[in-house]
């Protein structure tokens, strides 16, 4: 079913480029005839045209089984207490309006308020076509520059967030873990939620300790306090589990891809992507494509497209 809509999004988004192009015929066929009381519609009907092409365009660069599939975004601050904490709450509020303005479902699984100000880690659940084929581009170290507010002699810090983007895997995808390997935590859900959130042990923290195919120990966590029983939370946070040590297993197959392929691009879980430049000018820059743009203040507000614009045209040539 998923691979039949996908296919009748694709039917759509085709008749409606061609509906465009038919309107723009008809358009220059009447100001052919003298008639330039159109000239306007002309206009907005090439621009729109143009517009849906290059979404289109966009769209089509996302040929990975995973990039239909939703994600789940994990934020966590490098060292640097507070400063670095309050930028992990920025990037939270960043991606949770990107994906707001694409038009996706976002839930909150997990957020732990940092001692001072900002977060000491957010997970969030992006929901939506393509979602995870969008996001994957946010997926390395993020630093900021900027006058630190918490620093009464107002002085030049840096900061930096790890920011770590896996597919949601369904049924179709087998991930077997072994339960002895897996230990579960409980703890009291934090925030709003009600008494039984607060009273009682809702939140599940699982902890997964395995062997990878090349070979190599691996321990992967994965917690959730989203929902009000211990059983729902226990689901998700095996959901997301699996989903983390598939996307573990599946790095270890690029790897090898790239290390037979010899590609020059590498895209590894610990490298700085993008540098967030406050003062002493406004410049945000794509280590990768070296894509940069001054408009700080509408990145910040979830506009991201054009980053993940460039970096998946980088990876495609």
């Amino acid at each position: 079913m998923k691979q039949l809509n996908s296919e009748k999004s694709w039917v759509a988004q085709w008749d409606q480029l061609n509906e465009h192009k038919q309107n723009i015929q008809l358009f220059k066929e009447i100001i052919d005839e003298g008639d330039d009381s159109v000239s306007e519609d002309l206009q907005k009907e090439a621009s729109e045209l143009i517009e849906k092409v290059e979404d289109a365009e966009f769209k089509n660069m996302l040929s990975s089984e995973d990039d239909r599939r939703d994600a789940i975004i994990t934020i966590n601050p490098g060292a640097g207490g507070t400063e670095s904490q309050d930028w992990a709450q920025m990037l939270y509020r960043m991606y949770v309006r990107y994906a707001e303005n694409k038009g996706f479902q976002v839930s909150t699984l997990e957020y732990q308020d940092g001692d001072v100000a900002g977060i000491k880690s957010a997970t969030i659940e992006v929901k939506g076509e393509f979602a995870y084929g969008y996001l994957k581009a946010e997926n390395g170290v993020h630093r900021l520059v900027r006058i630190s507010p918490f620093d009464s002699n107002a002085r030049r810090h840096t900061s930096f967030c790890s920011v770590f983007v896996t597919p949601v895997i369904d049924d179709s995808i087998d991930v077997d873990l072994n339960p002895d390997d897996i230990e579960m935590q409980r703890f009291h859900a934090g925030g709003k939620g009600g008494q039984n959130v607060n009273k009682v042990e809702t939140g599940v923290r699982l902890i997964w300790t395995g062997t990878l195919s090349d070979g190599s120990e691996e321990r992967v966590v994965a917690e959730c306090q989203q929902e009000r029983s211990q059983l729902q939370n226990r689901e998700k946070a095996m959901v997301m589990l699996k989903s983390r040590v598939y996307d573990l297993e599946k790095r270890i197959q690029e790897a090898e891809k790239e290390a037979m392929e010899n590609s020059k691009m590498k895209n590894e879980w610990g490298s700085q992507i993008r540098s967030y430049v406050m003062h002493p000018y406004k410049m945000i820059k794509d280590v990768r494509t070296n894509y940069e743009t001054s408009d700080v203040e509408a990145v910040m507000d979830g506009e991201l497209d054009e980053f993940i614009k460039a970096y998946l045209m980088a990876m495609s040539e």
